[in-house]
């Protein structure tokens, strides 16, 4: 190796160190643009053919907006309206917090002071759970106040919020505009044999394949699961709550647990403890072992992954990635695999002894 092949991989080092840094603040919005351009890129061929590349990746930037941040925005509306319901209930005192504390202990087995979450939360506990000096006009006051500075803490990173989801949609176009240039450089930059890059590209392409069909599916089961036991038991709203069981299995284990144990509450306070119990056990018994096993299962065996790999890589993934992890564990393990086989390739073959 040369002098000036050695200055050129110390400036790369340090320059990939730097731009590593730069990026980091980023990961999320870097990674989720990634995902989607890999989902839009086959109706990106499609339709550049037609309009052309750059309005095909604007109209599909602005139909992945539609489609995925209206809908979010909507569903946010209602859970505030919803939440704001349910805390003037409380404070009215229309909600008993002593019968709620007794069935979470003898239903769950988990003992909660919801008077001291609610102190921790920044209420005042004598009048947000319907004391009797709920008229206290200074109580109310200093718990707006402290209300208010807990909202403004949790929003106070708008701006960084702001400029990460400028940095996802310009990443997002420009990898619909030229991302098979992209890969046509990066192949002929790599130092590797041409077969062995487009050997790792396709078997990442299939990696990437089988962990979105994979969750997908699996939230979309889970969807329909939670959607048919709400519709038997009476819950409200039972094709809105599968939508958003749907969504939010995307998470493992505990995605689908965030819709039906509220449910199991809703159901004890307008007085139907035994269809909360019941509740309770279809989503213990039924929806809960659904992720546990189909997720491994189908995105595994589609990846040809050991289905014990597929879940370290989408809980290690989580632990490193954050919620993109989901998606991008299972890739990373997948891609440690098939690189050691390649290179398990290049070992002189053992001859007979002697």
């Amino acid at each position: 190796m040369s002098t000036e092949q050695r200055v050129l991989l110390v400036a790369i080092a340090l320059s990939g160190a730097l731009a590593t840094l730069m990026v980091l603040p980023y990961e999320q919005y870097l990674l989720l643009a990634v995902l989607l351009a890999y989902l839009l890129h086959p109706l990106q061929r499609r339709l550049r053919r037609s309009v052309g590349p750059r309005v095909s990746a604007g109209l599909l930037i602005v139909g992945v907006f539609l489609a995925v941040v209206v809908p979010l925005g909507v569903f946010a509306r209602v859970a505030v309206r919803q939440a704001i319901s349910i805390l003037t209930a409380i404070n009215r005192g229309d909600v008993g917090v002593g019968a709620l504390e007794n069935f979470l202990g003898q239903q769950v087995g988990v003992s909660v002071d919801l008077r001291q979450l609610l102190l921790r939360s920044g209420l005042d506990a004598s009048t947000a759970l319907g004391g009797s000096s709920g008229g206290n006009t200074t109580a109310l006051l200093n718990n707006a106040t402290r209300v208010v500075s807990n909202l403004v803490s949790v929003f106070g990173r708008v701006t960084d919020i702001g400029i990460g989801l400028m940095v996802l949609l310009f990443v997002l176009y420009y990898l619909l505009l030229d991302g098979s240039a992209l890969v046509s450089w990066l192949r002929a930059v790599s130092p590797l044999r041409v077969s062995t890059f487009d050997r790792l590209y396709d078997w990442i392409d299939r990696l990437m394949y089988a962990v979105l069909f994979g969750n997908l599916l699996v939230g979309i089961v889970q969807g329909v699961l939670i959607g048919i036991g709400f519709a038997v038991l009476g819950v409200p709203n039972a094709i809105f709550w599968t939508v958003v069981t749907a969504v939010l299995s995307l998470l493992p284990v505990i995605g689908a647990f965030i819709v039906w144990i509220p449910a199991v509450g809703y159901l004890f306070v307008v007085d139907r403890p035994v269809i909360a119990v019941v509740l309770f056990a279809y989503g213990t018994l039924v929806v809960s072992l659904s992720d546990n096993y189909l997720r491994p299962v189908i995105g595994g065996r589609e990846a040809q992954l050991n289905p014990g790999v597929f879940i370290v890589g989408i809980f290690g993934g989580l632990a490193v990635f954050g919620f993109m992890g989901v998606f991008f564990g299972p890739v990373v393990l997948g891609l440690l695999i098939v690189l050691i086989e390649i290179f398990a390739e290049y070992r002189d073959p053992v001859g007979p002894a002697g």
